[in-house]
C-alpha cells in the first residue's frame, strides 16, 4: 500500500492510497477459496469446484467485498500510519478500481485538534449557597395541609370552595366534547375551571339535582374546531362534599407515609435543600463552561461543527413548527378522586411540595468531541433556548452556528480532559440512569428497559450528560472555589441571568 499526502488545509487532510494489484488478487483468490470449501455446484463434489468456475460464477460478487474490506482496512492502517485522530469518519472516492488493476482512491478526512492543556487551578468561582429559611418550609407543610384537606358530605346547596361529585356529559352541537364526559367526577367549586364560567353554575346545586351548563370556549382554545363554540355541559348531582379545615399535626406526617409532622418537616426541608443546590450547581456549571470558552479559543473539525448545527437547526424547527400546531386539549372541566380528599392530593411530600422548590433550568444532553479510533466520548452541553428576536432565518442560522461551534469547542475539551484523567461512564451509572428512566414511564418500565437494551445510540443519550457531570466535578475539584451564601430569592436571580445569558444570541453563555 501506498500512501501519499495531497492536501492540507487546517484540520482537513487528504491522501491518495494506492493498494497493489497484487494484494487485491491474493485477497480475491483467499475468499474464492474459501467459498468453494464449502459450495454445492452441480457436477462436482464438494471441495473440489475448480478456482475457473468459482471465479465465473463468483468472481464479481466476491470483487465487490474485497473492495469494500480493502477500503475500509487500508484507510484505517493509512490513519494509524500516519498518527491522525480523525474527529468523523473518513470519506473515500474510488479514482480506479478493475480486476486485475491497482486500487486508487483519495481519502478525505477532518482531524481533531490540538487541544492546550487546561490550567485549571487558575480557575476562580464563586459557588451560592442557600440555606432553607424556616418559613419557606412552613409553606411548603401548609400546601401539602392542603392538599391533604379532607371533606365530608353535607346536606345543603353547594357553596364555593366546596367539592361535588357529578356525573357529567359536554357537547357541542351533536358532537361529544373528547375527555369532557365521566361519572363520579369530582368538581372543586372555586379552582378556577378550565371552561370560564363552568363552576359559576353549579353554585347552590344539591345531591340529586339536574343542572344543564351552558359555556362558551375562548377563541383562542386549543382544538380549532370547538373554539369560540358554545358548549352544553349536562350534569347530574350525585354528593356536595364540604371541606374540613387544614390540620397540621403528626397525622399530616402520617398522611404522606412518614411517622411524624416533625420527619416530614425533616424531610421538606432536605428536599428544597437538594432543590437550590442543585440550581446552584447548575449556574456554577454555567459559570465554568463560559470561563472555558473565553479562555480556550482553538480551531475546531467543520464537519463537526455541520453536524451540530445541522441538530440545532432540525431542533429549533421542530418546535416552531409544534408551536404553531393546535396543542392536544381535552375539555375536562375538573378531575379529582371521590374519596373524600381534595382533588390531586394523591402523590408522595415530595410532589406534594414541588410548587415551593425553585425551577431548574432545562439542559437536553448533545454529543460532542470523538478520541480516534476509539468509541466516542460524548460532552453533554447546555441546550440554547431559541431567539426570541423576530429575526430571519439567515441571521438565526449564523447565531446557531456560532453556538454549534461553541459547543464543539467546549465538548472537545471536556472530552479531551476526561480522556486524559481516565474519567469514563461505569456501567452501574447507565443502569441507575436507565432505572431512573423508566421511573418516569410508570407501566411501561419492561418496555423502556427493552428499548435501551436494544439501542446503543440511545444509553449514548444517557451516557453523555453522566460523563459531563463527571468532568465537571473532577474540573471544579481543581479550581479555587469561593462559597458565598445568599438568600433564595439572590440565588434564583442570579440563576435567571445566567440562564438570559445561555439564551441571548451573540453572547458567550450559550453552551
Amino acid at each position: 500500500m501506498q500512501v501519499t499526502e495531497t492536501s492540507v488545509d487546517g484540520l482537513k487532510r487528504e491522501f491518495r492510497v494506492v493498494v497493489p494489484a497484487g494484494e487485491l488478487e491474493e485477497k480475491v483468490s483467499t475468499r474464492l477459496g474459501e467459498i468453494g470449501r464449502t459450495v454445492i455446484l452441480p457436477g462436482f463434489r464438494p471441495g473440489r469446484v475448480p478456482i475457473q468456475i468459482l471465479r465465473s460464477r463468483f468472481g464479481s460478487s466476491v470483487l465487490g467485498e474485497v473492495l469494500q474490506s480493502t477500503v475500509q482496512g487500508t484507510s484505517a492502517e493509512a490513519i494509524r500510519e500516519q498518527n491522525l485522530r480523525p474527529a468523523l469518519p473518513p470519506k473515500v472516492d474510488i479514482v480506479s478500481f478493475s480486476e486485475g488493476s491497482d486500487l486508487e482512491y483519495n481519502m478525505s478526512l477532518e482531524i481533531l485538534p490540538e487541544i492546550p492543556a487546561p490550567a485549571f487551578a487558575d480557575l476562580h468561582l464563586e459557588r451560592l449557597m442557600v440555606e432553607v429559611p424556616g418559613e419557606e418550609v412552613d409553606r411548603a407543610i401548609g400546601r401539602i395541609a392542603e392538599q391533604q384537606r379532607k371533606s365530608e358530605a353535607v346536606d345543603r346547596g353547594a357553596e364555593a370552595g366546596d367539592i361535588i361529585v357529578v356525573d357529567v356529559e359536554g357537547r357541542v352541537g351533536d358532537r361529544e366534547i373528547p375527555g369532557a364526559s365521566g361519572k363520579g367526577r369530582e368538581i372543586w367549586l372555586g379552582s378556577g375551571g378550565f371552561i370560564p364560567g363552568f363552576e359559576d353554575q353549579l353554585i347552590g346545586a344539591v345531591a340529586g339535582e339536574h343542572r344543564t351548563v351552558r359555556v362558551t370556549f375562548p377563541e383562542d382554545y386549543g382544538v380549532a374546531d370547538f373554539a369560540g363554540q358554545e358548549a352544553v355541559f349536562t350534569v347530574e348531582v350525585k354528593e356536595v362534599r364540604q371541606r374540613q379545615p387544614a390540620v397540621i399535626d403528626d397525622e399530616l406526617g402520617k398522611a404522606v407515609g412518614l411517622e411524624s409532622l416533625a420527619e416530614l418537616r425533616q424531610e421538606v426541608q432536605q428536599q428544597l435543600q437538594r432543590d437550590y443546590d442543585a440550581v446552584s450547581r447548575m449556574r456554577l456549571k454555567r459559570v465554568l463552561l463560559d470561563r472555558l470558552a473565553e479562555s480556550y479559543d482553538f480551531p475546531v473539525p467543520p464537519g463537526m461543527v455541520d453536524l451540530e448545527f445541522e441538530n440545532i437547526w432540525k431542533q429549533y424547527q421542530a418546535e416552531r413548527e409544534a408551536s404553531h400546531a393546535a396543542p392536544s386539549q381535552t375539555a375536562d372541566p375538573q378531575a379529582g378522586q371521590a374519596d373524600g380528599t381534595e382533588p390531586a392530593a394523591e402523590g408522595t411530600f415530595a410532589e406534594a411540595a414541588s410548587d415551593a422548590t425553585p425551577a431548574q433550568p432545562g439542559e437536553a444532553a448533545g454529543e460532542a468531541g470523538r478520541a480516534a479510533g476509539d468509541t466516542a466520548q460524548s460532552a453533554a452541553l447546555a441546550s440554547e433556548r431559541p431567539p426570541t428576536a423576530d429575526e430571519d432565518d439567515e441571521a438565526r442560522r449564523a447565531d446557531y452556528r456560532r453556538i454549534a461551534e461553541r459547543r464543539v469547542r467546549l465538548g472537545l475539551l471536556l472530552a479531551e480532559v476526561g480522556r486524559n484523567n481516565n474519567i469514563t461512564v461505569l456501567q452501574d451509572e447507565l443502569n441507575q440512569a436507565i432505572a431512573r428512566e423508566a421511573r418516569r414511564h410508570p407501566g411501561y418500565e419492561r418496555e423502556v428497559l427493552e428499548f435501551y437494551r436494544q439501542d446503543p445510540d440511545a444509553v449514548a443519550t444517557l451516557r453523555a450528560p453522566i460523563f459531563e457531570d463527571k468532568v465537571i466535578d473532577f474540573i471544579t475539584e481543581l479550581a479555587k472555589i469561593e462559597d458565598r451564601k445568599v438568600t433564595p430569592q439572590e440565588l434564583m436571580s442570579a440563576a435567571d441571568d445566567a440562564e438570559e445569558t445561555h439564551a441571548a444570541p451573540g453572547t458567550a453563555g450559550d453552551t
